[in-house]
């Protein structure tokens, strides 16, 4: 399991050593985008922070370590532009910026979708234009992804078709790159405490509610998911299942692929009893 891997030796250039890099992380005022910078600051690395907020919230102002804050909305192709002008070296990119829309498909609106599809999906794209081609020899690139990008629950049409194509992007990037030594990593966790309650739509209140308590009733946090993340990015591991149900639930998809899918239709029809 990825989640529990040691730290190995890392093939690539010195520049992208850890302790000597640089790392943009989108997202990166509160949950595991904040968590996600404790982790490379740790290391000794130089963080770029970045978020919508105007000012770095208390919370990041509090961090200790090489780091600095901007204000950077992924949606803006005009955020991206300046920061590829003020920034002139990047080891790493972190493209952790996402929100969670929950509901069947006949009510999640069309506005909805293409919000999500913004932030989730094309903020990524975006951010992978922008830096990837820029990124030395030995570098990483980095999505915060889900495990509802590799198996696909009901009730979650626009969060489970956002984050496949996240993973895909991953997967496609890693093919491109890997050959100079830039490895392209996707986390996938489980559902894990964070800020990401707070991004539901409120279209469908009863599948938001759910959301709510699957974010809450977990042992795991985002300072765990990045701490087990952080592994298998030093790894260069493409596709990090940081917690042991999103590993089974992979896995039950790829080698027990017919229960699987009884599961998850059985799943289905209780929720559309249930609504």
């Amino acid at each position: 399991m990825s989640g529990f891997l040691s730290r190995r030796g890392r093939a690539g250039a010195s520049a992208a050593e850890a302790g000597s890099r640089r790392v943009l992380i989108t997202g990166a005022a509160s949950g595991l985008g904040l968590a996600l910078t404790r982790e490379f600051l740790a290391l000794g690395d130089e963080v770029i922070l970045t978020d919508v907020h105007a000012e770095a919230p208390a919370e990041v102002r509090a961090l200790t370590g090489r780091w600095t804050y901007r204000r950077l909305d992924v949606t803006s192709d005009a955020d991206w532009e300046a920061a590829a002008a003020d920034i002139d070296r990047l080891d790493v990119l972190v493209n952790n910026a996402g929100i969670a829309v929950g509901g069947p498909i006949g009510i999640t609106s069309m506005a909805a979708w293409q919000r999500i599809v913004e932030i989730n999906l094309l903020g990524v794209v975006r951010g992978c234009r922008t830096f990837a081609g820029r990124i030395p020899d030995g570098g990483r690139i980095v999505i915060t992804a889900s495990a509802a990008g590799l198996v696909h629950a009901p009730q979650m049409s626009a969060y489970n078709a956002t984050k496949a194509a996240a993973v895909a992007l991953g997967e496609t990037l890693d093919a491109e790159l890997r050959h100079r030594g830039v490895s392209t990593s996707v986390i996938c966790p489980q559902f894990f405490q964070s800020g990401l309650a707070d991004s539901l739509s409120g279209e469908d209140a009863q599948s938001d509610e759910m959301a709510r308590k699957l974010l809450s009733k977990t042992h795991l946090t985002s300072e765990i998911i990045a701490r087990r993340a952080i592994r298998g990015i030093e790894a260069r591991r493409v596709v990090i299942t940081p917690d042991a149900f999103a590993t089974f639930a992979w896995y039950s998809k790829r080698f027990t692929r017919v229960p699987f899918l009884a599961g998850t239709r059985l799943i289905g029809r209780f929720t559309a009893r249930r609504g």
